[in-house]
């Protein structure tokens, strides 16, 4: 029975890996457990980011972290040589020809060889030159393990480009057109300089739509004829408010289908894993069900960590029959069940029950008291207080030492008020009950931060005095009184994994911009370094005398350069806001080349699909729950996925003698724990809550409940047509249709 096998199928369809990697031999089967292991992926992450922080010490180097180049080219090859490793050890796993299939394993093994002889000729000229490819480097990263949800955001970022591409070239057809039209119109205006050739045209026209230079590009031609601001009003008014919107609606429409299409698919590649363990795991003595004994043998690969009462627990939350065997319609739930974390349901109702009456009298009162809602809108009541309190406070607040050597009255007193609220609910509800509660993790970790903060005042420790700051974060619990605020804040947590994501993905593309930018931009902004352009204000340092005094006119915009991988990340994050970007564009223009502006043109196109598809997502996330909950009115899912099962002492006696004939008795442990919780109760039985929070994939198998079973036999269907390609030629389809058929009639 190949449980190995089973359990790698079941990986494979978690993690979305494609079939055709699948180990096929003893030797595969070793380099493919030896690179899926957390070790392994720690030194892939390991790797990727000490190629990436290499920036750091490379020049333009950051001045306090730089390196020799013996040095950094040293570690850079030591780094390429880690990677080598790393994909022979794939190689050996997926062997030569399905190594080349793996299109993105195949794009790592590239740019690694385009690395290796970089820094080699690095290393043996003992000087950096023009190293564009650096900004590839990043590719090592995305392809960790730890770096799945990136790749996702890449894949849709890509497939949302079609559509993205057909409207910007719509948006830049009418750039051109207008471009067109404003040279010819104030062009022959000589105090215009936005529009004197058909080039600063185009260009002043793109910096508009970010409305970045409006209403200074409009100004000239306003003041020469009034009837001018017509033109710049129909260009906002097609490119930024219409166009620009539409793109938006596209890409979020395109986003919405993608996500949908993404789920089928993942559901669907999930059910050919669990067929595939399944075929592995029946035996030709029970083909119609797995055992528990055989579950169990899949368990110790698939989840070795897990106990033995949570083996049984899982076993028996697949067996929906309540038969000795887990059939294929069971199985089927493997994922949803697999997950959940499960613990002995209490035999008491409150933690309070076993105490004294008059003790139990008291606790309970105070339980009673907490869950009312006079005690939830009073606590509301005194957080709007404190909220009004402070802002009138931060108002009277004068520039300077905000903070009072004198704790104030008003702190102490709502402090109190917050500490008496934290004591009666952990003593009405009990500890883990009051924890088990996100929003009371939440007032539980503001009210410590408060007290903290208390004593920074009191003991006057001013490096400390920022926790003062953080009172305000009480206010977010009024968001509980509103149910379109608290579907706001449920979908804000459920997006924080993704947000982050997407935040790194956003990461590699700066990391990527930031490189280029250094290689041709670094060093050609300083101080005064504009004279000739039209932005000369920004970089302008001039010392002049005002009476006796020295007066320093400075304009800050030389600081926003690539002089090194930090500065450049500040630079490119102020493109991204866009105020003001075309000055740091015209600054580097004004010291390079005309043709600079397309980097940054480049830069603000990429960034833009980039936050469009962040917007959408958000879009289709708050809309996606908004439909959810009006479908599922009356639901309850705050409490996540909630699952009851109960085990016989009779069950429980069975499974450890079925453990005593074949396991160590460490594993016997736990469920003789729980026989022995049993005697102590003197119960026949004993029921297990298992518990997981409820995922977005959860979400989508009730919403697109009915159309799933269409996927399925859809799904179905191809496989019946795929299994005929693989027995039959394609002459002997026929035959094999017709034997079918008349097999179906002698039935």
């Amino acid at each position: 029975m190949n449980y190995q096998e089973a359990a790698i199928y079941l990986q494979e369809g978690e993690n979305n890996d494609k079939f055709f990697t699948h180990p096929k031999n003893a030797k595969a089967l070793a380099a493919y457990l030896f690179v899926h292991n957390h070790l392994f992926y720690l030194m892939e992450l390991i790797t990727a980011l000490l190629l990436l922080l290499l920036s750091l010490c490379e020049a333009p180097a950051v001045p306090i972290l730089r390196l020799g180049i013996y040095i950094h080219a040293t570690l850079e090859l030591f780094a390429l040589v880690v990677v080598v490793f790393e994909l022979s050890m794939k190689m050996r796993w997926m062997g030569f020809y399905t190594y080349m299939r793996h299109k993105r394993t195949l794009v790592k093994t590239c740019v690694l060889l385009v690395q290796f002889v970089e820094a080699i000729v690095v290393l043996v000229r003992q000087t950096s030159h023009v190293r564009i490819t650096r900004a590839l480097r990043c590719i090592f990263l995305v392809d960790c393990r730890y770096c799945g949800a990136v790749r996702r955001n890449l894949r849709q970022i890509f497939q949302s480009l079609p559509p993205f591409i057909d409207i910007l070239l719509l948006l830049l057809f009418f750039m051109v057109i207008f471009a067109i039209l404003g040279f010819y119109l104030f062009s022959s205006n000589h105090s215009d300089p936005y529009f004197s050739t058909l080039e600063s045209s185009l260009v002043n026209l793109f910096v508009l739509l970010t409305t970045s230079n409006f209403p200074d590009v409009m100004m000239p031609s306003y003041s020469r004829n009034p009837w001018s601001c017509v033109f710049f009003i129909v260009y906002l008014s097609i490119e930024l408010y219409f166009i620009m919107n539409l793109l938006l609606a596209v890409v979020f429409d395109t986003f919405s289908d993608i996500e949908k299409r993404k789920f089928k698919s993942l559901l669907l590649h999930k059910r050919t894993a669990i067929q595939h363990a399944y075929r592995l795991l029946v035996s030709k003595q029970r083909p119609s069900g797995i055992s528990f004994k055989q579950f169990e043998g899949l368990m110790r690969f698939y989840k070795p960590r897990m106990c033995a009462r949570e083996r049984y627990l899982t076993f028996k939350a697949l067996n929906q029959s309540n038969t000795t065997l887990v059939s294929l319609k069971d199985f089927y739930n493997f994922y949803e069940v697999v997950g959940l974390k499960w613990k002995a349901k209490r035999n008491r109702e409150h933690w309070f029950d076993d105490l004294p009456r008059t003790a139990f009298l008291i606790f309970k009162g105070i339980n009673i008291l907490v869950k009312s809602q006079a005690f939830q809108y009073a606590m509301y009541t005194v957080v709007a207080v404190n909220g009004i309190w402070i802002l009138i406070q931060t108002f009277m607040l004068q520039g300077g030492n905000f903070f009072p050597r004198d704790v104030p009255w008003s702190y102490i007193v709502f402090l109190t008020i917050y500490g008496v609220e934290l004591l009666l609910k952990t003593t009405g509800l009990g500890p883990i009950e009051y924890l088990s509660s996100g929003w009371n993790l939440f007032d539980f970790s503001v009210t410590l931060f408060a007290f903290l903060g208390l004593l920074a005042l009191a003991f006057n420790m001013e490096p400390f005095y920022f926790i003062v700051v953080l009172r305000p974060l009480q206010l977010l619990r009024l968001f509980k009184l509103k149910k379109r605020y608290r579907n706001v804040l449920d979908t804000m947590f459920e997006l924080f994994p993704r947000m982050a994501s997407l935040g790194l993905t956003l990461l590699i593309f700066y990391y990527s911009f930031a490189i280029v930018g250094m290689e041709f931009f670094s060093g050609v902004v300083y101080p005064n370094c504009c004279n000739t352009s039209r932005v000369a204000d920004a970089y302008r340092w001039v010392n002049h005398m005002v009476g006796n005094k020295t007066v320093v006119e400075e304009g800050y915009y030389y600081l926003n350069n690539f002089d090194n991988i930090l500065n450049s990340f500040v630079t490119l994050f102020e493109l991204t806001v866009v105020n003001d970007w075309y000055i740091i564009m015209e600054g580097v223009t004004s010291q390079t080349s005309h043709w600079s502006r397309l980097y940054f043109m480049i830069f603000y196109i990429v960034t833009m699909v980039v936050m469009t598809i962040i917007v959408a997502f958000i879009l289709e996330a708050f809309v996606f729950r908004m439909n959810y909950t009006r479908k599922n009115q009356g639901s309850e899912e705050d409490n996540g996925i909630v699952l009851e099962k109960e085990i016989s002492k009779e069950e429980m006696a069975g499974v450890i003698e079925l453990y005593r004939r074949n396991c160590a008795a460490s594993e016997i442990a736990p469920l003789q724990k729980v026989i022995a919780q049993m005697d102590k109760y003197e119960q026949t039985s004993m029921l297990f809550l298992g518990r997981r929070s409820r995922t977005k994939s959860d979400l989508s198998m009730k919403m697109y409940e009915e159309e799933i079973q269409e996927w399925y036999e859809e799904h179905s269907r191809k496989e019946e047509y795929q299994w005929q390609e693989d027995v039959f030629p394609s002459g002997n389809r026929m035959l094999s249709s017709g034997l079918r058929q008349r097999s179906q009639t002698v039935i």
